[in-house]
């Protein structure tokens, strides 16, 4: 299933392109958005392996992960939304925008776009979503897409030089429909 191109009420979301680079590193290597993910602040090498790797995985047959560019209405690069498939009809949810478009609703019309294409086209199951404790941004975001606390999963990632854990939140297909944000 390649390519992807979905539309969201604010967002597009798609596969990466080559010429995604500047945009990427404007936010990969954004020590403000970094802090709350899952790896450090990126080189402009590190990037394009990043955005390199992820147009090759999204070629591949079965697809493995859907790691996509949010973009804007004029199709730039914002921010990235992932679904990396794992499990049984299962998926994990990750998301990051530009520092300067939070606050726009931009991470979680992306989220619900892919979460939508997860159940409605993808037939998954559940979906979780590893969230840093101290970033309240983002667990609004998994409240406000309906996702229920799961538990604290202690020490989950590595960055930033120290190892931090993550609250984790899910949802599952047969919640969806009844929790599915009015997009409104």
């Amino acid at each position: 299933m390649y390519p992807i191109r979905l539309r969201g009420q604010l967002v597009g979301v798609r596969d990466f392109r080559p010429g995604d680079v500047d945009d990427a590193l404007a936010i990969d290597g954004d020590e403000r958005v970094t802090r709350w993910l899952s790896f450090d602040v990126r080189n402009r090498i590190q990037t394009l392996a990043m955005l390199e790797g992820a147009i090759l995985r999204a070629q591949a047959e079965p697809r493995t992960e859907y790691y996509l560019a949010v973009t804007d209405s004029g199709d730039r690069l914002v921010g990235f939304v992932r679904l990396a498939l794992g499990g049984v009809r299962a998926a994990e949810l990750g998301y990051a925008v530009h520092a300067d478009h939070w606050g726009r609703g931009y991470a979680t019309d992306a989220a619900r776009t892919l979460i939508d294409f997860a159940f409605d086209t993808l037939d998954l199951h559940r979906i979780t979503a590893a969230v840093g404790p101290e970033n309240a941004a983002s667990i609004a975001v998994v409240r406000r897409l309906g996702m229920r606390y799961e538990g604290r999963l202690r020490d989950h990632v590595h960055t930033n030089g120290a190892w931090r854990d993550s609250l984790l939140y899910s949802v599952l297909a047969p919640e969806w429909p009844t929790v599915r944000p009015d997009p409104g």
